[in-house]
């Protein structure tokens, strides 16, 4: 039900207006790609942005059977990472406590009566990290300047009533900077935890665009693969709306070959992140490095495979591989 609600709320005008450009530059008859869309739709289960992310329209039966849809990504979810548990995971601040070994940061959630707290946080810090506590996808995510809030006690009852947290901006290592120097660049890492044996399954670069403060792949970043043997970048990075960039547009750094730092250190800090994720069997963690060493962001318990399959192609394998470990049937 969940999943035809989402096509029964989706903005139409946005999807008709971008597949009439896909129409026009694939000379295609629009009026046939608006009925595959609904066949895709019902058939497989793909939202209206798959359709257009997947670039679904060029692949065939055969080769649409290899990508996991909206539909199935929520039975996939449900079933290994139930929302019964997604507390840990969506309410971010509680993330950084229940995981503090690997978050290894300061935060401060402002709450009533907790005011000279909030003034000590500033007070250590010249700049930090203003989230929601729940947000999703970067929204709302802001690098905040103490010296520029004029009045900290607004400020303070502001966050308290818009469930907003701050916490230490992170460090970049300085080889990342070279990469994009704007935003903090995190690796996500898929894990899955196989009875006690965690394993990566998938990971990407996400790298900001060298305009915005963050990297996410919906706030205009772009991603890349990672070889998950050497820690090398593979190939060009791509942008939401499927522009390749050899090279990042700003800081003119070539994205293949580049080599992560400390990337093994990062792999095994995942895979112990992964042990004390008993009930959420598969988890996206954003990892930075630092110039201490990599720390883990955050961890989401429903990772989505529009970065995945946009960078690697239809990804239905990823899925097999986990629910034949799991013992588990969508």
């Amino acid at each position: 039900m969940a999943f035809y609600s989402y096509i029964f709320s989706a903005n139409y005008k946005n999807f008709f207006d971008k597949l009439k450009s896909v129409a026009k530059k694939e000379n295609k008859n629009f009026y046939k790609l608006v009925l595959d869309t609904g066949y895709c739709t019902f058939k497989y289960g793909f939202g209206l942005t798959d359709y257009l992310n997947y670039q679904l329209y060029n692949k065939s039966k055969k080769e649409r059977k290899k990508y996991v849809s909206t539909k199935t990504e929520n039975k996939f979810y449900e079933t290994v990472s139930p929302s019964l548990y997604k507390k840990r995971y969506t309410i971010k601040p509680d993330f950084l406590a229940d995981f503090k070994d690997f978050t290894k940061r300061d935060f401060i959630v402002p709450r009533e009566g907790e005011y000279n707290q909030f003034e000590d946080f500033l007070n250590k810090h010249d700049t930090f990290i203003s989230k929601p506590y729940d947000g999703l996808g970067g929204a709302d995510v802001k690098k905040e300047h103490t010296n520029q809030i004029i009045d900290r006690k607004e400020y303070f009852n502001n966050a308290i009533k818009n469930r907003i947290f701050m916490e230490e901006v992170v460090q970049q290592h300085h080889e990342m900077n070279k990469l994009c120097e704007k935003s903090v660049n995190t690796m996500r890492i898929m894990t899955f935890n196989d009875h006690n044996t965690p394993r990566i399954i998938w990971m990407g670069l996400r790298v900001g665009n060298g305009v915005n403060d963050i990297d996410n792949f919906h706030a205009k970043g772009m991603g890349v693969n990672i070889d998950i043997n050497t820690g090398k970048l593979v190939g060009d990075a791509i942008d939401k709306d499927l522009n390749k960039y050899e090279v990042h547009p700003v800081s003119k750094v070539k994205f293949d070959g580049f080599q992560i730092p400390l990337f093994e250190d990062a792999k095994r800090m995942v895979l112990e992140a992964s042990l004390k994720s008993d009930k959420i069997l598969v988890v996206g963690w954003d990892v930075a490095i630092s110039e201490n060493g990599p720390v883990i962001i955050e961890g989401n318990r429903r990772p989505g495979f529009d970065l995945v399959q946009v960078l690697s192609g239809g990804r239905m394998d990823i899925i097999d591989d986990v629910m034949k470990s799991a013992n588990q049937k969508l």
